[in-house]
């Protein structure tokens, strides 16, 4: 069935609407892709410059006490410790954004986020406060899960629910390149900072300024976000007065076989993500070599580092895009096999040198973006209108537990137990797999109506992909 775009007075999603939205809804979806491009690249530099701060300095700032080995650990854990936490943000966000709306939660959520990071480059160390320090540091920690939790589902649900019905890959591929766009950004500050500071220097103020500076990024982020009109689908469920009482609830009780395949999907694209997105591999080829490391020059290392942002952002979009045409699972299919082909040479060609990391994390990333560009468009077309905003925020916290939340925390400790990364690989693939098994059971729904007219008519269980819609008025149509 070919693509149709709507006649007069009608969305993309099969539903009515007035001749003024339907007039402004290019110029709409162009600020909304905007907002969440620019929202979620805040939330993940905040995230990332977390993440390869614990890889960095954490340990010797705030966990020393416990000894050189175990303070890495400790320091890796609390990375893992905020992915705990999004669990109950996604229930938060998920709860109220499907009863008050998509767009009040992302603004929340940003400023959640912008407050934990900034209030960290102001902690005093252990030498200063002792055991506070690290207390301080992990309730911050907690907070920013809290805040990711709720950020991803009401960026995706703000892009897939304004765009045309044969482009939501390529649109919620927006929402997904805030990791790598915030990679990108964090990497680059952190290369400058470092450059800049050097040595005790850093160690000592230099690694505040990042995080510092977040506060400047929050404020260009809610000047974005808050020009943004509410998303259409959820204009509809107001206006009709249908939305769920607890729509977590609804979720586990109807849903609760799409959550966890939706997270198993997740995992694997997660856990191998976070070698680069949590700092391991940079941290692991810049740390001295009698701390375990490869002893490579720490700016190098983060120079380069930014080739694998780069892949993964540019594959990130051809995903989107190339799932628009030929479905979500076979993408992911593809996907897969790829990343793992990446991830087999991982530690081998990072142990080379400098240029060997690049070689590395941009490999990694051609994989990482074919397994994660699709994802925002495949969770949204999984749930129906009403749970929505519920469903897609729980199943990316639970896939990100089981697969991000701890992933450098188990890669140091195989590291140490068995002195090769091999073990690493190894771990990495069976997640992988893991994954797979998720793709091949996990319904493909490309194309589905996503407004409520179509859930409450009762055409949600049964549809299959190239179905038309049969709440569809005038031209309008599906695919």
């Amino acid at each position: 069935m070919c693509p149709e775009f709507p006649g007069p007075g009608q969305s993309d999603i099969g539903v009515s609407v007035t001749h003024h939205t339907a007039q402004t809804s290019a110029r709409e979806r162009n600020k909304v892709l905007a907002a969440v491009v620019v929202g979620t690249t805040i939330e993940w530099y905040d995230f990332f410059i977390y993440a390869f701060m614990a890889n960095l300095v954490f340990a010797q700032l705030f966990f020393e006490p416990a000894g050189a080995g175990l303070a890495q650990i400790i320091s890796l854990v609390s990375i893992g410790i905020s992915f705990l936490f999004r669990p109950l943000g996604a229930f938060l966000a998920g709860h109220f954004g499907d009863r008050i709306g998509r767009r009040p939660m992302l603004v929340i959520t940003l400023f959640l986020m912008g407050a934990a990071t900034t209030l960290v480059g102001a902690l005093p160390t252990y030498d200063m406060i002792g055991i506070a320090a690290p207390i301080l540091l992990l309730l911050l920690r907690i907070l920013q899960g809290l805040s990711a939790g709720g950020e991803w589902g009401g960026a995706v649900l703000m892009a897939i629910e304004h765009s045309p019905v044969h482009r939501r890959g390529l649109y919620g591929s927006f929402v997904q390149s805030g990791v790598p766009i915030g990679m990108l950004l964090a990497t680059g500050v952190l290369a400058a900072v470092r450059a800049l500071f050097p040595g005790d220097a850093f160690l000592e103020w230099g690694w505040r300024i990042p995080f510092f500076l977040s506060i400047i990024l929050v404020i260009v982020g809610y000047v974005v976000r808050r020009a943004v009109e509410e998303s259409p689908v959820f204009q509809e469920i107001k206006e009709t007065a249908q939305q769920e009482s607890a729509p977590i609830v609804q979720v586990f009780k109807r849903y609760g076989v799409v959550v966890l395949l939706c997270a198993l999907v997740f995992m694997g694209n997660n856990a191998v993500g976070y070698m680069t997105t949590g700092g391991y591999v940079q941290g692991l080829a810049s740390r001295p070599i009698d701390q375990g490391g490869f002893g490579f020059d720490p700016v190098g290392v983060q120079l380069a580092n930014l080739g694998g942002a780069v892949s993964w952002l540019v594959f990130t979009f051809l995903a989107g895009w190339l799932s628009d045409k030929i479905g979500r699972k076979p993408l992911y299919l593809i996907g897969w096999v790829v990343l793992a082909a990446g991830v087999i040479p991982l530690f081998a060609l990072s142990a080379t040198g400098v240029a060997g990391v690049g070689w590395a994390v941009t490999i990694l990333g051609v994989g990482l973006g074919l397994t994660y560009g699709a994802q925002a468009a495949w969770y949204a077309e999984s749930f129906p209108a009403s749970v929505r905003y519920s469903g897609v925020s729980i199943a990316y916290a639970i896939g990100a537990v089981i697969g991000g939340a701890f992933a450098p925390t188990i890669a140091q400790a195989l590291l140490q137990a068995t002195g090769t990364t091999w073990a690493i690989v190894w771990y990495l693939l069976a997640t992988i797999v893991i994954s797979v098994i998720g793709t091949l059971l996990l319904r493909d729904r490309t194309g589905i109506p996503l407004s409520i007219e179509f859930e409450h008519d009762g055409h949600w269980a049964h549809w299959r992909k190239g179905d038309p819609d049969p709440t569809a008025v005038g031209t309008a149509s599906n695919k």
